[in-house]
C-alpha cells in the first residue's frame, strides 16, 4: 500500500511540471509583438466569426435599407432590401455567416479567393480573367441587385513585377445607392477608372498601408471618391487601423461601431464624408 501510495505522488508530481511547464509555454506565447512585428505577421486574425446572431439575418429589411456585415479581412456580408445575399473577397478562411447568393473574388492571396466555392452559390464572379490581356468584365442584375465590376492591376509577387488585371473593384448598386469595394488595390486610380465606378456612396477600403496601396496613396483614391461612408477592411491590428485613422480624423469625422452589422439607406447616409470602423479585423 505504502508503495502504491509513493508511486501515485510521483505520477502527480510529474503532471503537475508537465502542467506548470505548459503554463508558462502559453504565457511567452501569448505576449503581444511589437506593433511592427504584428503589421509584417498578421496572420489571418479576421477568422473568427462575426459577433452576430444569426437569426437577425432572417429579419426582413424595408425597401430602401441595406444590411452590411463585417466578416473579417476583406469579406462582408452585404444584404440588399430583398435579401439578396453577396460576400466580398469571399475565401476559404474568412467566410460570413449564411450562405451568400453571389460571391465575388480577387488574385492577389488565397485570403482573397477560393478555387473550391459553395456549390450552393448561385453567382461567382472572378475579379480576374483568363490572362492578363482579357480582364474580368462583369454586369448583371440579380433580382434588386445590380453587380459590376472595374479592374485594376496588383504587383507580382512571385516575378517582382505586374500582374495586369489582377484584381477588381467591385461595385453594387441597390436600394439606390453604390457602394464599392476596392478589394486588394495595388495603385491609384486614374480618371477613367473614376469615371467607370461613377457616383459611390459607401466604399470598403483596405488601410493596412503595405501589402496593398500605401495610405497616402489611399488617401488620395478616397478622397477623389467623395463618398458618404468609408468602411475600413484589410487592417490586420490595432496599430494600422490607428495608423489609418490618426490620418482619416485630419480630413474626415470618425465613428466606432459596436457591432459589425450596420443598416443603411439613401436617407441615413451622412451629410458630409465620414469613417465608420466596424468591429472585426
Amino acid at each position: 500500500m505504502a508503495r502504491a501510495s509513493h508511486v501515485l505522488r510521483m505520477m502527480l508530481a510529474a503532471v503537475a511540471i508537465v502542467a506548470t511547464s505548459a503554463f508558462h509555454a502559453a504565457a511567452q506565447s501569448a505576449v503581444p509583438p511589437t506593433a511592427e512585428l504584428a503589421d509584417r505577421c498578421p496572420g489571418l486574425v479576421a477568422s473568427h466569426t462575426p459577433r452576430v446572431i444569426p437569426a437577425a439575418f432572417r429579419t426582413a429589411l424595408a425597401g430602401d435599407q441595406v444590411r452590411i456585415t463585417y466578416a473579417g479581412h476583406s469579406t462582408f456580408l452585404i444584404e440588399s432590401p430583398r435579401l439578396v445575399r453577396i460576400a466580398t473577397d469571399y475565401n476559404d478562411y474568412v467566410r460570413p455567416p449564411v450562405t451568400p447568393d453571389i460571391v465575388t473574388m480577387n488574385h492577389a492571396h488565397s485570403t482573397h479567393y477560393t478555387d473550391r466555392p459553395d456549390a450552393s452559390i448561385k453567382h461567382v464572379l472572378r475579379g480576374w480573367g483568363p490572362n492578363p490581356e482579357q480582364p474580368a468584365r462583369h454586369d448583371m442584375v440579380f433580382q434588386d441587385v445590380r453587380v459590376r465590376n472595374v479592374p485594376t492591376n496588383i504587383r507580382d509577387w512571385i516575378g517582382g513585377g505586374t500582374e495586369r488585371h489582377g484584381n477588381s473593384i467591385f461595385i453594387f448598386e441597390t436600394a439606390q445607392m453604390c457602394i464599392a469595394h476596392l478589394g486588394h488595390l495595388h495603385h491609384t486610380l486614374n480618371q477613367q477608372q473614376l469615371n467607370e465606378m461613377g457616383r459611390v456612396d459607401v466604399v470598403m477600403v483596405p488601410v493596412d498601408g503595405s501589402a496593398t496601396l500605401d495610405l497616402e496613396g489611399m488617401f488620395e483614391v478616397l478622397t477623389s471618391l467623395k463618398a458618404s461612408l468609408m468602411i475600413p477592411m484589410h487592417f490586420f491590428s490595432a496599430y494600422t487601423l490607428n495608423r489609418f485613422v490618426s490620418r482619416a480624423k485630419e480630413q474626415w469625422d470618425v465613428e466606432y461601431n459596436d457591432t459589425p452589422s450596420i443598416l443603411l439607406s439613401k436617407t441615413t447616409l451622412p451629410t458630409k464624408p465620414k469613417v465608420l470602423v466596424l468591429p472585426g479585423r
